[in-house]
């Protein structure tokens, strides 16, 4: 038998706010990542202190907010009423304090629970917080949680408000960097959910006047818009949707508060709920609810009054209440969107035509694909999902689900070797592997019938769970693992174009990655450098004189599972694939997989010239 482990008093601890923050980090801001995901933890920290300034500006203090990233070190400045000076210390130091839970001070905030800034506080090498109000001014600098400096003048003629800055702590985010493209994002929808406010990013001014609306033409070309885009909005809620001509599946953007709820909730279900109610009832049909909202893009704001959040990262909402005497979250979205879609609908008829064809091409394609469907969900369970093309991680079963599922993470890999080396080395818990057999098929211009005739793409699919929506999405990252040769690049390129395809919403969310894996090796008898770039590789070979040994990885399966787990750990480099805001998908997939154009040509020869000087140099 085992020896049993003694258990007395002195195994109890009790840990300090900051001690447990630092200790279990993912309880307050998600997973950590080193900001290549836009859910990564330093965008949940700028996210904490903004929603601050943010609630200053609801509450009628402040039309500006200044923020600025330089390197590591982010502050954020708002023009509100500034954190009352006695209490400056505890509002950024002290669990459970903070002005919102006065609901005379704050209605319908974001942060109810006291947490955000204290979080950011623990988690930061540096944090200080600077508040002037009635000519006067206070200031706390922090290290790491603990207070190391605070000043207090009698005579400030600073314009009012707070000033935060802060470096997150890089023993906690390992090999973090800001992406300008996320914080971007994030501002945008701030001030789309906030019109009036002017948010100053490093210089660029962020303003929207038309709210949601503005949103939906940032997502969705003019071009692809089946008619413009519906707006509707009154006290506490705001709709803008459309529907694409080419998109196949429904893409939402959901808030509450202010606050992106990329994991939808109540508010969501019960919108997706009210829309189909409201075109069975105008048409008189009673649609298939996926044929009504298939290639729906849309958009969905409310405000409640002390919202219930299923995490501190507030991602899904669970209130089932609007709070202030108002019904219920469900009742409320059913009567505004049946009376306000209604009416639309009734003035415009050329658009309500055009949904009622989109609507009946969906129920056609169906029908169609029902047969096919079948067949191709029986393949899936016939070819042993879960045991061949498939080796799944635990991150779906037991207790770790809710804590770990921001990780969850599947890698998309061709060739036995390959796949062999990342199998062995993976985490088990939040990392799986899907195994490609040779080539995909080039989906350019095909229609979603193959994505079910095809047995790659339809274990796939299967894998991913997104047949329906990608609310389903089993796997939080989706990483393309691919060698870093012709054959790898084109393979990227067909998994791209399938996505782009089929599922443009995976990559307009930031789902979707690229695992760069080093191209050379650089060691000697003390010491071993991975390089992942021709100058890396130049500057550890300048470090490692004299003469080190040098190799040069030309495939996955050739980096042995030991090795793997440097690369698809806390050291793993991912690369976010993106869409261009200024090239529609149509545009990117015509460049990419179309007729052979000039440009492409000019396009692939300059890019491979950087391969090929490499291997020529080795």
């Amino acid at each position: 038998m085992a020896e049993q482990t003694n258990y007395t008093e002195d195994n109890i601890r009790s840990l300090d706010w900051k001690e447990h923050i630092r200790m279990r980090p993912g309880m307050y801001i998600g997973k950590l990542g080193d900001g290549s995901s836009p859910d990564d933890g330093i965008y949940v920290l700028l996210k904490e202190v903004l929603d601050n300034s943010i609630d200053e500006y609801v509450m009628g203090a402040g039309k500006t907010i200044d923020v600025s990233i330089q390197g590591t070190k982010v502050t954020v400045r708002d023009y509100g009423r500034g954190i009352p000076l006695g209490k400056v210390v505890d509002v950024v130091s002290k669990m459970n304090t903070g002005g919102k839970y006065d609901s005379k001070a704050f209605k319908k905030s974001v942060g109810l629970n006291g947490v955000g800034t204290k979080a950011v506080n623990a988690l930061s090498s540096f944090f200080r917080v600077e508040s002037t109000r009635d000519n006067k001014s206070a200031s706390a600098e922090f290290e790491k949680g603990n207070l190391t400096n605070q000043d207090l003048l009698d005579d400030s003629s600073r314009r009012k408000g707070t000033k935060v800055s802060f470096i997150p702590d890089e023993s906690i985010f390992k090999n973090y960097k800001f992406r300008n493209e996320y914080v971007i994002r994030m501002l945008k929808n701030y001030v789309y959910l906030n019109t009036g406010l002017s948010i100053i990013f490093n210089g660029e001014k962020y303003f929207s006047e038309n709210g949601l609306k503005d949103l939906l033409s940032e997502n969705i070309t003019e071009s692809d818009r089946l008619y413009p885009i519906i707006h509707l909005k009154s006290e506490d809620i705001e709709i803008a949707l459309t529907h694409s001509k080419t998109q196949y599946s429904e893409e939402y953007h959901s808030f509450v508060n202010g606050q992106n709820t990329t994991q939808g909730g109540t508010h969501l279900a019960a919108f997706r709920e009210a829309l189909v109610k409201t075109i069975r009832e105008f048409y008189g049909k009673n649609y298939e609810a996926a044929d009504v909202r298939k290639s729906i893009v849309s958009a969905v704001s409310i405000k409640v009054t002390e919202p219930v959040f299923e995490s501190q990262t507030k991602t899904k909402l669970g209130s089932t209440d609007m709070g202030g005497g108002l019904p219920t979250v469900r009742t409320f979205i059913n009567d505004f969107v049946k009376t306000h879609l209604d009416n639309y609908l009734h003035k415009n008829t050329e658009a309500a035509e055009k949904i009622q064809r989109k609507i009946l091409q969906a129920e056609h394609e169906r029908k169609e694909l029902s047969g096919i469907r079948k067949l191709a969900k029986d393949r899936a369970k016939k070819a042993s999902l879960h045991n061949k093309k498939l080796r799944d991680c635990r991150v779906h079963f037991g207790d770790i689900k809710n804590e770990r599922n921001l990780e969850s993470t599947l890698f998309i890999t061709e060739g036995d070797s390959a796949s062999g080396s990342i199998t062995k080395s993976r985490d088990v818990n939040t990392q799986a592997v899907f195994s490609l057999k040779g080539k995909p098929l080039n989906s350019y211009g095909l229609t979603k019938k193959i994505v079910y005739e095809n047995e790659e793409f339809n274990l796939l699919q299967a894998a991913l769970n997104i047949e329906e929506s990608i609310e389903d999405l089993r796997y939080n990252n989706i990483v393309i693992a691919t060698d870093a040769d012709v054959d790898g690049m084109h393979i990227r390129l067909l998994l791209i174009t399938f996505f782009l395809q089929f599922f443009p919403e995976l990559i307009k969310e930031g789902h979707l990655y690229i695992l760069q894996t080093p191209l050379f090796r650089v060691r000697n008898k003390k010491e071993t450098i991975y390089c992942y770039s021709e100058q890396e590789r130049k500057d550890a070979i300048e470090k490692l004189t004299p003469k080190p040994e040098i190799t040069r990885f030309k495939g996955l399966g050739e980096i042995s599972p030991d090795e793997f787990k440097n690369f698809i750990g806390e050291s793993i480099r991912l690369d976010p694939v993106m869409l261009d805001k200024d090239l529609s998908i149509e545009e990117l997939l015509e460049f990419y997989m179309g007729k052979n154009t000039p440009d492409r040509q000019k396009f692939i020869i300059n890019n491979l010239k950087v391969e090929l000087d490499i291997v020529e140099e080795t």
